[in-house]
C-alpha cells in the first residue's frame, strides 16, 4: 500500500486563537485531498476535536526557560534546544513531504535547528505563513507604529526592546538580524505566504527577498462564523443596546484597548462597548482610567464599567468557544478594530462572516478586508464616531 503524502505544520497554538484555527483550516484543506497531518505546537492546551493534529513541542519549563532567555539576554527563539533536537528526532521519523511555518516565536522552538534541518531536506516543499514581520527583524514583531526602518539594513539599539518579545537586559538585536538572515536563508525549496498586501510589500524590502512571495487571504471556518442567536443581550439586559464590539486574543496598546475606553466615554448611553479576550486582572486595571464608574461582575467571565451619561464598558475574558464568539459577533452592531500595528485580522473576516459591519482604522493590511468608506485613520476618535453612528442609523 502507498504511504500517504504527509503534512507538518509548526505554530505556537493549535486550534485556538487565529493563528491556530488557521493552520487547523490548513489540515483539513489536505486531510479531504488524502493527506496525513500533523501539527506541532508549543503552547496551551488543544480542544478535544484537534487532538487528532497535535504534536507537542516542549514543556512548561521549556517555555519558562526560553521566557528568561529573552528577558535577561534577548534571545528570543535562541534556547529551547533540547525541545527541538527532541522534536526533530520525531520530525525525521515522520518523514513530512511538505513542511508548513506559522508563528515560530512563542518561546518554544529554536530557530537555527530548526532551519538547519529543513536545509537538510532539500527535497521537502516549505511554506512559510507570516502573521506578523518578526522573521526579518532583530527583535520586534512590528515596526509601523515607531516607524523604525533599520530591518531594512541591520538592527541595533533596538527602540522597541522592551516590546514583545519583551526584554529588559541586553539588546542583542543586531546580532539576533545576523543570525536569523544567515538561518532564514538559503532554503532550496520555501515560499512565503503573506495574508496582506501591505507584509508581503515589506518581505519584499527585506533580506528574505530571494524568496517567491504570495498573498494568500486568511481563511476561517465559514460554517462556524455564521449568524448566530443566543441569549447573551437577555441575559444582561442588553437587548436596546447598540454594542460596538472589538475582540483580541492578547490586549495591549498596540490593540487600542485605551481606545475602547476613551470610546465608551464618548458614545451615548443608547450604546454599549464591549471588548473581549481581556485577563480577568487587565479589566481590574482598567478602573484606573474609569474611577467614576461602577464596576460589576455580571459572570465569572464578564464584567460591567457602568456609565450614566456615557456608553457602558463591556470586558470580556477569554474565550475558545468558537459559537459564542459567533453569536457576539452576530449580536453587535460594529465591529471595531481599532489596532495600530497588524496584519490582516482574521477577526474581520469572522464579524463580516456574522453579518456585522467592519470599521477598523488605516492600519497595516487591516482595511483590506474592510470598505473604504469604514476606514480611519489610526486615533481619530471622532472619525470613528461618526462612522459608527452612521452605520448604526
Amino acid at each position: 500500500m502507498e504511504k500517504k503524502k504527509r503534512l507538518l505544520e509548526i505554530s505556537g497554538v493549535c486550534g485556538i486563537r487565529s493563528v491556530g484555527r488557521i493552520a487547523v483550516e490548513i489540515a483539513r484543506e489536505y486531510e479531504e485531498q488524502g493527506w496525513e497531518c500533523k501539527i506541532a505546537y508549543g503552547r496551551l492546551d488543544v480542544p478535544e476535536q484537534y487532538q487528532k493534529y497535535a504534536v507537542k513541542i516542549g514543556d512548561r519549563l521549556n517555555l519558562a526557560v526560553h521566557g528568561v532567555a529573552s528577558m535577561a539576554f534577548d534571545r528570543h527563539g535562541l534556547a529551547s534546544k533540547r525541545a527541538t533536537k527532541a522534536f526533530l528526532r520525531w520530525a525525521e521519523e515522520y518523514d513530512p513531504d511538505v513542511l508548513w511555518l506559522h508563528v515560530i516565536h512563542g518561546y518554544y522552538i529554536n530557530y537555527e535547528l530548526l532551519f538547519r534541518w529543513i536545509k537538510s531536506r532539500p527535497g521537502m516543499k516549505v511554506f512559510w505563513t507570516f502573521h506578523d514581520c518578526w522573521a526579518f527583524t532583530g527583535h520586534c514583531c512590528y515596526f509601523s507604529a515607531e516607524k523604525c526602518e533599520k530591518w531594512k539594513t541591520g538592527c541595533g539599539r533596538c527602540p522597541l526592546l522592551k516590546r514583545y518579545p519583551s526584554c529588559y537586559g541586553l539588546d542583542n538585536s543586531a546580532r539576533n538580524y545576523a543570525r536569523k538572515k544567515a538561518a532564514f536563508t538559503g532554503v532550496k525549496d520555501l515560499t512565503i505566504i503573506c495574508p496582506s498586501h501591505w507584509l508581503a510589500e515589506l518581505t519584499k524590502q527585506s533580506f528574505l527577498r530571494e524568496y517567491p512571495v504570495e498573498v494568500r487571504r486568511n481563511k476561517i471556518d465559514l460554517s462556524s462564523f455564521v449568524p448566530t442567536t443566543g441569549s447573551f443581550l437577555s441575559d444582561y439586559g442588553l437587548e436596546e443596546k447598540k454594542i460596538v464590539l472589538g475582540v483580541a486574543s492578547s490586549w495591549d496598546w498596540r490593540k487600542g484597548l485605551r481606545d475602547y475606553v476613551e470610546l465608551s466615554r464618548r458614545l451615548p448611553k443608547e450604546y454599549a462597548v464591549m471588548v473581549v479576550g481581556l485577563f480577568e486582572k487587565q479589566i481590574r486595571q482598567l478602573g484606573r482610567d474609569l474611577p467614576d464608574r461602577e464596576f460589576r461582575k455580571e459572570a465569572p467571565n464578564v464584567f460591567c464599567y457602568a456609565s450614566k451619561g456615557s456608553a457602558d464598558l463591556w470586558c470580556l475574558t477569554k474565550t475558545n468557544n468558537v459559537r459564542e464568539l459567533a453569536e457576539l459577533y452576530t449580536v453587535s452592531a460594529v465591529y471595531a478594530n481599532l489596532s495600530y500595528e497588524e496584519n490582516y485580522p482574521t477577526t474581520n473576516l469572522e464579524a463580516a462572516a456574522c453579518k456585522t459591519p467592519v470599521v477598523t482604522y488605516n492600519s497595516g493590511g487591516s482595511p483590506e478586508s474592510c470598505l473604504p468608506e469604514n476606514v480611519v485613520e489610526p486615533g481619530d476618535l471622532d472619525g470613528l464616531i461618526r462612522v459608527i453612528k452612521r452605520i448604526c442609523e
